[in-house]
């Protein structure tokens, strides 16, 4: 059964998600129970392809755990994400087209109780697509609401 800990609402808004998969992420110390706890912020954070063949990981913020005294380490800092070598390559080569970024949508625990993240390639959205979002959702909550209203009678 997979617990899910944190999702980012935020990039699901701001971008539109053309290709989605799993990994793992490479924690420190007390950084898995603050995790276990859900004291992490995925907003603004965002994945990063590097030069030596690694994926690392930005912004994210991970509440140092209180029982954990000095073995605590940096809220925000980079953290490796473990994919195989194919899929590095993959997704290096998609991110070399223009306006494209990696951005995490959620972080759970698997059966087998290990942290995963689900990274997402995505393309940032426009002013206009946002507001026709917005519209598109209105219209079905209202045509919801009618066909509620109209079983009621």
């Amino acid at each position: 059964m997979i617990k899910l800990i944190s999702t980012n609402r935020k990039a699901y808004r701001d971008y539109v998600i053309l290709d989605s998969l799993e990994c793992g992420i490479e924690l420190r110390g007390s950084e898995v129970k603050s995790i276990r706890d859900g004291r992490i912020n995925l907003d603004d954070s965002f994945a990063r392809v590097e030069e030596d063949g690694q994926v690392l990981l930005y912004n994210t913020h991970i509440s140092p755990y209180s029982q954990a005294s000095y073995l605590n380490v940096e809220p925000v800092r980079m953290r490796r994400l473990l994919l195989h070598k194919k899929q590095i390559k993959k997704i290096a080569a998609q991110l070399a087209q223009k306006g494209l970024t990696l951005v995490p949508l959620k972080l759970y625990f698997n059966e087998r109780g290990f942290a995963k993240m689900e990274l997402a390639l995505c393309k940032g959205k426009k002013l206009y697509d946002r507001r026709e979002d917005i519209k598109r959702r209105e219209t079905d909550m209202a045509m919801r609401r009618m066909i509620k209203n109209r079983k009621r009678r």
